[in-house]
C-alpha cells in the first residue's frame, strides 16, 4: 500500500466570512469546523499522518480544535494559501510519502468514500482532483447586463481533497514559488501535470460565509438525526482526606469521597449517561473495580472512553446535563471550573455542559453529610 500523508490548510485568516475568529474554528455541531475537517483524515485508514498548516498566534485554539485526533504538530503557514502548501510539503517531506492529498480545512465533510476515489485516482495519474459538474447555466456579464451564455458542457467545480504523487507536487509548487495561485491543481497543470477528474461530493461543501456555517449545521443535523438520551447515577460515602474531585476539579475539603478510582461522582454519573445514550452497558463494565489499574485512576479517561464509543460510531455528544446532590462543600464557586473542564474532556464547547447542585433539605444520606451523589443526563446524536 502506497503511503499517503494528508495536508490540511487552515492558515487563513477567513476575511470574507467576517467576525474576529478564522472561519476554521468556528463551532459546528458542539466542535469546530477544523476538527470535522481534520478527523474526516486522522480517522482515515489509508492515511499515515495528518500535517496542518497554521498561523502560529493560532496553535492555542488549534490544540483545542483537534484534540484528541492523531495528527502531527502544526507548522507555520505562509502569507498565501501557496506559500502555506509549499511549506508544508517541505516539512512532510521528512516522512517520504508516496502521495499527498492537500485539503481547505474550511472544507468539514470530505466523506471516506470521496477521500478513497481520490486515492484509487492515484494509481493511474500523478494528481486526482474531485469535481462537480455546473448545473445552473452560466452567464457573462459587464456593467450589470448579460453579454452572453457560457457553454457549461466542459466546466466543473473543483473541491478538496486534491491528491498528487508527493514529488511531482513538490516540485511543481517550487517551481512556481512566490506566486498565488487559487488551488493546488492550478500549480499541478503549471507544471504540465494532467489531473485526473473524480467524482466530488455536493456535501463537501466549503465554508465561505455565515451562510455556509448554518447549511454546514443543517447538514449534519440531518445526518445525524438518530437522537438518543442517557441517564445516569453514582454514589460515594466520605471518607480521610483533605479534598474531593467533582466533575474533573479538586475541592479543598476536610473529607476524601471514598471509591477505587479517584470516586469522581459526577464524571462518573455522566460516564454512565453517555455510555446509555448509545446502550453501550455501564461504567463498571468497561472499567471493573476488581482491576488494579484503575484504583486511584483520573474519572475523566472513562468520560474519554465513552465519549470516544460515540464518536466511533459516527456520532456525537450533543449536550450534557450534571447535578451534584450535597450540603456539602459548595458547589458554586467551582461550577464554572467543573463545566470548562467536562466540556475539554468530552471536547465539545462550553455552552453545551450544564454543571447544577442541590440539597435534599438535609434528609437522607447526603443530608446527613455522609456522601455525594450526582446525577446526569447526555444527549447524544447518531447517524440515522
Amino acid at each position: 500500500m502506497q503511503s499517503v500523508y494528508a495536508l490540511v490548510v487552515a492558515a487563513g485568516r477567513g476575511s470574507r466570512f467576517g467576525g474576529e475568529r478564522p472561519k476554521q474554528y468556528l463551532p459546528l455541531a458542539g466542535r469546530m469546523v477544523l476538527y470535522h475537517a481534520v478527523s474526516a483524515f486522522a480517522r482515515h485508514p489509508c492515511i499515515a499522518g495528518v500535517q496542518v498548516m497554521i498561523r502560529p498566534e493560532d496553535r492555542a485554539v488549534f490544540d483545542d480544535a483537534v484534540a484528541g485526533l492523531p495528527v502531527l504538530p502544526p507548522c507555520a503557514g505562509g502569507a498565501t494559501r501557496q506559500e502555506s502548501v509549499r511549506l508544508g510539503l517541505e516539512a512532510m517531506a521528512l516522512h517520504q510519502p508516496e502521495s499527498v492529498l492537500i485539503h481547505d480545512g474550511a472544507r468539514p465533510y470530505a466523506g471516506a468514500a470521496l477521500i478513497d476515489r481520490v486515492i484509487d485516482a492515484l494509481g493511474r495519474a500523478p494528481a486526482a482532483i474531485p469535481c462537480l459538474p455546473l448545473r445552473d447555466t452560466i452567464k457573462r456579464a459587464e456593467d450589470g447586463l448579460i453579454r452572453t451564455t457560457v457553454d457549461r458542457s466542459r466546466l466543473w467545480r473543483a473541491q478538496t481533497p486534491q491528491g498528487f504523487h508527493f514529488a511531482a507536487i513538490r516540485a511543481a509548487h517550487c517551481a512556481v514559488a512566490g506566486g498565488d495561485l487559487t488551488d493546488d491543481s492550478a500549480v499541478a497543470e503549471a507544471a504540465g501535470l494532467m489531473p485526473v477528474l473524480v467524482p466530488g461530493d455536493e456535501e463537501n461543501l466549503k465554508i465561505t460565509t455565515p451562510e455556509d456555517l448554518a447549511a454546514a449545521a443543517r447538514l449534519l443535523a440531518a445526518r445525524l438525526g438518530d437522537v438518543r438520551v442517557g441517564q445516569g447515577f453514582d454514589v460515594h460515602a466520605f471518607g480521610p482526606g483533605d479534598k474531593i474531585v467533582l466533575c474533573g476539579v479538586d475541592i479543598p475539603y476536610g473529607a476524601s469521597l471514598v471509591g477505587h478510582s479517584d470516586a469522581d461522582v459526577g464524571l462518573h454519573a455522566l460516564t454512565d449517561a453517555v455510555l446509555g445514550a448509545i446502550c453501550a452497558g455501564d461504567i463498571g463494565q468497561h472499567f471493573p473495580p476488581s482491576d488494579p489499574q484503575w484504583r486511584g485512576a483520573a474519572s475523566e479517561q472513562f468520560l474519554r472512553h465513552a465519549a470516544a464509543l460515540v464518536e466511533a460510531r459516527g456520532g456525537v455528544v450533543a449536550g450534557v446535563d450534571v447535578t451534584i446532590i450535597c450540603e456539602r462543600p459548595r458547589i458554586g464557586p467551582y461550577r464554572a471550573a467543573m463545566i470548562e473542564r467536562v466540556a475539554a474532556i468530552l471536547g465539545i464547547a462550553a455552552d453545551r455542559v450544564s454543571v447544577k447542585a442541590t440539597t435534599t433539605d438535609r434528609l437522607g444520606f447526603t443530608g446527613r453529610g455522609e456522601g455525594v451523589a450526582a446525577q446526569a443526563v447526555a444527549t447524544v446524536r447518531l447517524p440515522l
